[in-house]
């Protein structure tokens, strides 16, 4: 069975989501960001998994459910963080990170009985998700991160390792206000959505 990864931060204000303030002050912006990250989490919880791993930038809270296990994020780099996090893996993985709040149990369950790599894009030009057959630290080395290109020179680079690619469905990540609007009218009933509803509805935005 595959490894499931999540990267993430603790959902601390002024560390996190900092691209939502403004509109929302940087406590909001960290309960947001908690919301996401408890969805997130419940969703791989859900989904059938050899290991559930939470690649950890801070401190695990009250937000972390059972079943999981907790390691540190390396130093460096976006790029040396995601490929440290397939390092410690000794099967199939397949990683995605806190701002996809809408993700499902369908979405996570992957199979690479016939691929070597799953490639999920985000319509900001990154991707929200990445699935390795053989964990190789090097496919994500050196890729140029947080960038509109990033996405297509992550997966250009499984294609020119010749891996077989299979692409997962293009998402969006909750980066900006107008993002959130659009991801919590997607999941309706999930933490995040009814979560913009309380900080909108407390701060009369």
């Amino acid at each position: 069975m595959t490894t499931l990864l999540v990267i993430a931060k603790e959902p601390r204000p002024g560390r996190v989501k900092t691209r939502l303030t403004p509109p929302f002050t940087p406590r909001e912006a960290a309960l947001l960001a908690e919301a996401a990250l408890v969805d997130t989490l419940r969703t791989v919880a859900a989904t059938p998994a050899r290991r559930r791993v939470l690649v950890l930038d801070g401190e695990p809270g009250p937000w972390l459910p059972p079943g999981f296990d907790v390691v540190r994020q390396c130093p460096g780099g976006l790029d040396e963080r995601l490929a440290a996090a397939f390092a410690g893996c000794d099967g199939p993985a397949l990683l995605i990170g806190m701002d996809t709040p809408q993700v499902t149990p369908e979405l996570l369950t992957v199979d690479f009985a016939d691929c070597d790599a799953y490639f999920g894009p985000a319509e900001d030009g990154g991707f929200w998700a990445l699935g390795l057959a053989v964990p190789d630290p090097e496919l994500l080395r050196g890729v140029p991160m947080s960038t509109p290109t990033t996405g297509v020179v992550q997966r250009e680079r499984l294609v020119g390792a010749g891996l077989r690619v299979r692409d997962l469905p293009r998402l969006r990540d909750v980066d900006t206000a107008a993002d959130a609007e659009v991801v919590a009218a997607g999941a309706p009933g999930g933490r995040f959505a009814a979560e913009l509803v309380r900080v909108r509805a407390v701060s009369g935005r």
